[in-house]
């Protein structure tokens, strides 16, 4: 069927074709003959050349030398064929790399014809060869822009999964040419939200509706269902809703996706949830450490004990295929393929971006960036390495060996395991009051008892206690932190002693910790009602006449501190 698409549009664009519709502007049904009106020499109608009506002697045109007119004709035909019994896709996505091969397949094998495009057509044929080794899916391949745009249906729905930035303006400016008002346009990579907000208003102008999609779940995700975080024009998510909704994740509550409101929320949100996905990580990366190499256990043992924590309150895609890649034999030497990869953590920008939002809010998020914090050090692996060896000079003496003799390993997995769950707990709680602060800034009005929900499945930070998260939201929409949640708190304090020793003994071990240290250090600062602030507003007054205000009694108040100090000044 396709290959009928591509000759027709082949034809439909050849100077041949100009050429039949300027002369020829009759239906081969309601000409009397195709070579008087294109060659007026051919009027004989019984001519051995051609023949008198373009729809007799049948077998001429199938014959080994069929006449002229038979080639002209044929583009004619596949057109009727093609109006008759080909329906146009339901929706298009436009860059096949590695998601978008896997979300448009996903979307085909839930019933939807879907058109696909990409610059570079071994792409498209690919796409295709999968569709059709994969079930013979509704995956249609298109070359250009123009045939890609017109083979979907109105109101027009276009998925872009290209990379984020100028690709995703050049993309939007390939196709928009050939898009109608009312059409629209699904950016569903990971975009900074102000462009898509930018992109927004500027195919606003052509009448055309715009969409920013997070999509979290990976090439996995993707194929079999993701996490879908869509914001923006909401006449543009219903007009798609029923499709979100199949491809979508499955919970025992619903389809993980959700209107998340307007503008550039859905990227907004796709952002912070990448972020608690770097906390996330850099946390159970810190109990591999202090496991390894206080407790001294292998592989072998780590892969066990993640899985039984992935069977209780723990459990989570991240603890799943950290657990996975425990028992994953190196295939190139021996050992474990794990202790051979080179410890220096890539990055593509999210991360960064949720701690520069958490900073312009004035949003602690100390997990989140102490994680990116170590994404940083982490690159600076050769500096690391020469340090280790500067400092070993100068005396430093390595403390694990001695503090891994007599550890009691039963209650150093439990420690750990105790002090993983709290820290994340404080990760996910930094993230949900960076959304509620962003939310209030841009009048967004996000749920974020929703917002949990749709993170339940498909997507990477996808837990069991989500659904906690998601009930304490539904208890309190105000919820001012996961912190003082009745349940969170009762389980935060728990847990607070097991964490403290861990903390204390990877500090002692030499062994960093700033996932965790930062998380506990935030547990700390919330649950204290008075913290040494008071000194750091004074010292503020006295340098830069900042003022204060007083516990006391109302008002800012302003101290002459040096005068005050040696006797020759009072307070205003």
């Amino acid at each position: 069927m396709e290959l009928k698409r591509r000759r027709y549009n082949s034809w439909d664009r050849s100077p041949l074709s100009s050429l039949v519709k300027a002369k020829w502007p009759f239906t081969p049904s309601t000409s009397p003959s195709l070579s008087t009106k294109i060659f007026p020499s051919f009027k004989n109608p019984n001519s051995s050349l051609l023949p008198s009506s373009p729809f007799k002697n049948k077998q001429k045109y199938l014959s080994p030398n069929p006449p002229l007119s038979s080639f002209l004709l044929r583009p004619f035909r596949r057109r009727r064929k093609m109006e008759a019994s080909t329906a146009l896709s339901r929706i298009g996505l436009a860059g096949l790399a590695v998601m978008g091969q896997n979300l448009a397949l996903n979307v085909a094998d839930k019933g939807f014809p879907i058109s696909v495009y990409n610059r570079t057509t071994s792409k498209v044929d690919e796409t295709v060869k999968r569709a059709e080794e994969e079930g013979q899916l509704p995956l249609f391949g298109h070359y250009s822009p123009r045939e890609f745009v017109l083979s979907i249906q109105r109101p027009r729905s276009v998925v872009i999964l290209v990379k984020a930035g100028a690709p995703v303006d050049q993309t939007i400016a390939a196709l928009s040419d050939h898009m109608e008002p009312g059409d629209c346009i699904i950016d569903g990579g990971n975009e900074w939200y102000e462009n898509t907000e930018r992109r927004m208003q500027e195919v606003s102008n052509k009448g055309l509706l715009y969409l920013g999609m997070g999509v979290s779940g990976g090439e996995e995700g993707a194929r079999f269902g993701p996490s879908l975080m869509p914001g923006g024009s909401h006449q543009a998510y219903t007009n798609i809703k029923d499709i979100l909704e199949k491809v979508a994740a499955q919970v025992e509550d619903g389809p993980c996706v959700t209107y998340i409101g307007e503008g550039g929320s859905g990227n907004f949100v796709k952002m912070v949830h990448n972020g608690i996905e770097y906390g996330d990580m850099q946390l159970i990366s810190e109990a591999y450490d202090v496991l390894k190499h206080v407790g001294g256990l292998s592989n072998d043992e780590l892969a066990e004990i993640f899985a039984e924590w992935n069977r209780g309150e723990l459990e989570s895609f991240l603890i799943e295929i950290t657990s996975d890649i425990f028992r994953v034999k190196d295939d190139l030497a021996d050992g474990f393929l794990v202790d051979k990869i080179l410890d220096k953590t890539g990055m593509k920008g999210t991360g960064k971006w949720t701690v520069q939002q958490a900073a312009e809010l004035s949003v602690a998020a100390p997990t989140i960036a102490a994680s990116l914090d170590c994404r940083y050090l982490s690159g600076l692996k050769e500096e690391r390495e020469n340090a280790a060896e500067v400092l070993k000079q100068a005396g430093l003496k390595e403390e694990v060996g001695s503090l891994a003799q007599g550890i009691d390993k039963k209650r150093l997995i439990d420690d750990v395991r105790q002090a993983l769950y709290a820290s994340k707990i404080c990760s996910y709680a930094q993230g949900m009051n960076l959304l509620r602060a962003k939310s209030v800034e841009k009048g967004w009005n996000l749920n974020f008892g929703e917002l949990a929900r749709i993170w339940k499945g498909g997507c990477i930070i996808r837990a069991v206690f989500l659904d906690r998260i998601k009930k304490a939201y539904q208890r309190n929409p105000n919820l001012a932190s996961l912190l003082v949640d009745p349940e969170f708190a009762r389980e935060m304090v728990q847990r607070q002693a097991a964490w403290r020793r861990v903390v204390g003994l990877a500090i002692s071990a030499g062994i960093s910790t700033p996932g965790m240290c930062a998380s506990l250090a935030y547990f700390d600062t919330y649950r204290r009602a008075r913290l040494p602030a008071n000194l750091v507003q004074a010292q503020r007054d006295l340098f830069g006449a900042h003022t204060y205000e007083r516990t006391d009694r109302p008002g800012s108040f302003h101290t002459e501190w040096k005068k005050v100090a040696h006797g020759v000044g009072a307070l205003s």
